[in-house]
């Protein structure tokens, strides 16, 4: 999805889909979209498509806590500053986190994630 944001249209057949669900996995969008996004949508419905990784129903309470936080972090600070300078922001803390392998784990074992916010 990330790379979709950048193109100056995006076209999809029906049956494709599209989905900010990094949150999902425990990661947080590191390809742009907390900076395209809020910027093509506005912030309320950016919140809700990253938050929640929407493709299917999904609530922000069900995802990585930590990985939420950072999405929010990372949209607020690319309101005001540049796209090259948002991209190199440093998310390793997050890649160390017991909610990062579970999101993985859950996402190869095909079932959902049980995040404890660590």
């Amino acid at each position: 999805m990330d790379t979709a944001l950048g193109c100056d249209i995006r076209l999809m057949d029906k049956p494709a889909k599209l989905a900010a669900a990094f949150c999902k996995r425990g990661l947080l969008p590191e390809s742009g979209g907390t900076w395209y996004l809020p910027r093509l949508i506005g912030w309320s419905k950016a919140a809700e498509l990253i938050f929640t990784g929407r493709t299917l129903s999904a609530e922000i309470a069900a995802n990585a806590p930590l990985a939420v936080r950072a999405a929010k972090r990372m949209m607020r600070l690319g309101l005001n500053e540049p796209f090259p300078e948002h991209v190199h922001h440093v998310y390793l803390p997050l890649m160390r986190t017991e909610d990062i392998k579970e999101g993985m784990m859950a996402y190869v074992e095909k079932r959902q994630p049980d995040f404890k916010g660590r």
